[in-house]
């Protein structure tokens, strides 16, 4: 069996516990190991009060209400019980259980880990109640609770026999330390030995989401010690960095067999990152039975029986006549117009070219640079013809960086209204991601290169028969065939300068996108049916967990 550790995992709408690509990829991950009938059970926690809702005034001003969910409801409870001990009380853990069904009909138990329960102090009830909130030492005893007593919840439940435990990010490494303790125990040891730690590599695989500093988690050595006291595993493991800091990405690695990063050029800056370490690339992707809106689904039907089973079908979508493809996008549009009206009472044109840019809002992500030169972007939409931009997505509550930047939108939304009619929407989740990735005519991505891991968004957008503009970075290093998949901003290229990509950016909206859309729309659907052909057939999860049972789990 796979034992596959997330701190997020985004399953379904109504179930909180996720916040953004790290849990759309794990619940991507999880659905396709279903669909394949893979051996798997998946951890996470309960996150009872959610990650936050997001709450925008008229200038943009966001602010946060917590997003509870109702956990009885919509799982179910099981008898496994677990203790973790956290600044020297016994923090009790319980499971809740929900069934990833795939298309098959074999099951991938999904656990939910839970601390409010009446023996626990009533700080302790609340260790898992908000995803990625408090303080360092509240992520800590989240992440403790996670992987110690993720494992220990499966062994409860039986699991004894589990062939690799995957670890999606640093956020569940302490599942390795535990997994020493297990070693040292069995064996009557008081220390850890080289073929205790080779024993241990050999059942765990690690996965690194991001370069950004912010996603690699470091916990100050007197810090671990107040709240886990002296853990033999921590202390004679070398899992202390140069600085005397517990680096969850540095633990996970030392005691992994098996390390990838999510995109080819992922690999290649986590290399760099991390010296020293041997890290492969698994290239992510989207569940397209997930993704694919109602409109290209039944059409797939129609073309490609089979293709939920059968990702790879999708490359058959170049048959697909360009009336029909169109047809299908009209519909998924009209969809997500009708939601923007509903939600913001603006009534955006289903004739103009729509952009779309949805992401976490924080500074590296660069979601004002379509905003760089207003007047060009005015000049831009005259004389070629209208360009409306669609925009979502939350700034973490503690990035002011962030949340000034969805202000800083909305103050050019109104300076361009009636020029270039531009609308934020509120409270970014999958069922507003499901229909901006259908629904907008171009996804518009713009990070700053290379802290772009992979972006799964515009693989969405791929298997809808949207085409991708975006900076050649992550997974469109890898999908951008020029003006046949879709448009590249620049060139391969990691220096920063905004003013820049800003320029490359209106010179291919003027040359390339704006008259395909406007002057020749067989040629534009022509890209449509190549983004799903050539894009949507192997940017999914299908494809990607195939690769991670050949090279991780059974490698």
């Amino acid at each position: 069996m796979i034992a596959y550790f997330s701190m997020e995992i985004g399953i379904e709408q109504r179930i909180h516990t996720y916040c953004g690509g790290l849990g759309m990829l794990a619940g991507d991950s999880i659905r396709s190991a279903a669909d394949l009938g893979l051996a798997m059970t998946a951890v996470t926690l309960a996150s009872r009060r959610g990650y936050f809702r997001q709450m925008l005034d008229k200038s943009g001003r966001q602010t946060e209400a917590p997003a509870p969910w109702p956990i009885e409801e919509l799982t179910e409870e099981t008898p496994a019980r677990a203790v973790v001990r956290i600044e020297e009380r016994d923090v009790h853990i319980r499971a809740w259980r929900r069934d990833v069904v795939g298309v098959g009909g074999a099951v991938v138990p999904l656990l939910f880990l839970d601390t409010d329960l009446p023996d626990n102090h009533p700080d302790d009830r609340r260790l898992t109640d908000q995803l990625y909130g408090g303080d360092d030492a509240y992520r800590l005893k989240q992440e403790a609770i996670l992987g110690i007593g993720g494992v220990r919840i499966l062994r409860a439940l039986g699991h004894h026999d589990i062939h690799r435990f995957h670890m999606n990010e640093g956020h569940s490494s302490l599942l390795a330390a535990e997994l020493l303790l297990e070693r040292m125990r069995a064996e009557g040891k008081d220390e850890i030995d080289t073929r205790t730690i080779a024993e241990v590599r050999t059942h765990c695989v690690f996965t690194t989401h991001t370069p950004v500093p912010a996603g690699h988690d470091r916990f100050p050595r007197n810090m671990v010690r107040k709240i886990l006291g002296r853990h033999e595993a921590f202390e004679q493991s070398g899992l202390f960095d140069h600085e005397n800091k517990l680096n969850m990405t540095y633990a996970g690695f030392n005691l992994s067999r098996y390390i990838n990063g999510v995109a080819k050029k992922h690999g290649e800056i986590s290399r760099r990152m991390f010296s020293g370490f041997t890290i492969d690339s698994i290239t992510n992707g989207v569940h397209l039975g997930t993704w694919v809106s109602k409109p290209f689904a039944e059409l797939f039907d129609r073309y490609m029986s089979g293709w939920r089973a059968d990702n790879l079908s999708l490359r058959c979508g170049l048959s697909i006549p360009h009336a029909e493809v169109w047809e299908a996008h009209t519909s998924a549009k009209g969809t997500l117009l009708e939601r923007i009206e509903a939600d913001t009472g603006v009534k955006l044109s289903a004739d103009a070219l729509t952009l779309g840019y949805a992401r976490r809002m924080t500074a590296y992500k660069r979601p004002l640079l379509i905003f760089n030169d207003l007047k060009r972007l005015r000049r831009i939409a005259e004389q070629i013809g209208p360009i409306q931009i669609v925009f979502a997505g939350k700034a973490h509550p503690r990035d002011d960086d962030g949340k000034a930047m969805i202000e800083k939108i909305h103050s050019a939304i109104a300076e361009l209204r009636g020029e270039v009619d531009c609308v934020y929407l509120p409270e970014y989740d999958m069922e507003l991601g499901a229909l901006m990735t259908a629904g907008v005519d171009v996804w518009l991505n713009t990070p700053e290169p290379p802290l772009e891991a992979s972006g799964t968004s515009g693989m969405k957008a791929a298997a809808n028969g949207v085409p991708s503009l975006s900076v050649l970075d992550g997974w469109w290093v890898e999908g951008c065939i020029e003006g046949v998949t879709g448009w590249a901003i620049g060139g391969h290229n990691n220096d920063i300068d905004h003013d820049r990509d800003a320029t490359l950016l209106y010179e291919k909206l003027e040359e390339a996108v704006l008259p395909a859309f406007y002057n020749d729309r067989h040629a534009f659907i022509d890209i449509m049916r190549h983004a799903i052909a050539l894009n949507g057939s192997f940017f999914n999860t299908e494809r990607m967990m195939r690769q991670y049972v050949v090279k991780a789990y059974f490698g």
